[in-house]
């Protein structure tokens, strides 16, 4: 095996988790399973935003041991206008070892939606200075290998309230100012949408005020790094299939679908990769901004 090959086969051990190895490591001291669901529905119509939190189908079905990580709510900063936007890093250490995280946790995420969601909070973990993993391929490939399940209420956490020290990382987020930046040459960096080709060029109904892409935007959908089972696909494919160099700003919505392609881009081995917290949900609200819906530089 070359060097390089190492290299990515060590990060995607660092970075994922397949479901057999997580099941084999079930009550071992320090791990933390965190169960990041959030029921976003697809829009049926321009404007139509529904979310729910995810801990109904928690206490459902969960991977034994799971905690139900609220990212609608506690994992989140309350805006006016906006979901998701990250929290300060003290305030989300704090929510984290109230769920039990501490500095020798070894954390394990995942969702019932192929693994958006946890790649959200595996990115908000890692800019704490957290080293996660997310399960390969999520509660859908958890439920095919017929692996236990729990359900019901959990019992308390043990150790929570344990304080994690934070340890930021710098370069992860990007705001409209950024964007504007680049927008005007003033930053060099890649603009890339993480959404459907149908959403990126206008075709399909959006959630958000506006339909289209900011202007010289890639599009890069979400799904087309994951395989058929929603597995990530190897370092080598994600390479072949983004073809970018230099700095990254990833967007979306809202900062969802871009979390898997900062973590499929990290997988690849790029270093410079930053998502725009505030997404088509902040910049197209704003009449002011452009946005295209040309179907230009597209990759599918």
């Amino acid at each position: 095996m070359s060097d390089l090959s190492q290299d990515a086969a060590a990060r995607r051990a660092r970075m994922l988790i397949e479901p057999a190895a997580l099941a084999a490591r079930l009550g071992e001291p320090g791990l933390v399973v965190l169960d990041a669901q959030v029921e976003l529905p697809s829009p049926r119509f321009d404007g139509d935003y529904r979310v729910a939190s995810g801990y109904d189908g928690w206490l459902a079905q969960r991977v034994p041991g799971a905690r139900h990580a609220d990212l609608s709510a506690k994992l989140s900063v309350p805006h006016a206008t906006l979901s998701f936007m990250r929290p300060a890093p003290e305030v989300l250490a704090r929510e984290l070892a109230a769920l039990g995280v501490g500095a020798a946790s070894n954390v394990v995420i995942y969702d019932r939606s192929d693994g958006f969601w946890a790649a959200r909070l595996w990115w908000m973990l890692r800019w704490i200075g957290i080293d996660a993993q997310v399960l390969d391929g999520g509660w859908r490939a958890w439920c095919a290998a017929g692996l236990p399940v729990e359900s019901g209420p959990a019992d308390e956490v043990a150790g929570a309230g344990e304080s994690l020290q934070v340890r930021e990382r710098s370069g992860m987020w990007a705001d409209r100012t950024d964007v504007e930046a680049i927008l005007a040459g003033q930053v060099r960096a890649t603009l890339v949408c993480a959404l459907s080709a149908d959403v990126f060029t206008g075709r399909a109904a959006s959630r958000y005020a506006r339909r289209g892409h900011i202007p010289g935007s890639l599009n890069v959908p979400a799904r087309n790094l994951l395989d058929a089972t929603g597995r990530y696909a190897p370092a080598s494919v994600i390479s072949e299939a983004l073809g970018l160099d230099g700095p990254v700003c990833v967007y979306c919505g809202g900062g969802i679908s871009a979390a898997v392609d900062a973590l499929a881009l990290t997988l690849a081995g790029h270093d410079t990769v930053s998502i725009y917290d505030g997404s088509l949900q902040e910049w197209a609200a704003d009449p002011a901004l452009p946005l295209d819906i040309a179907p230009v530089l597209s990759i599918e």
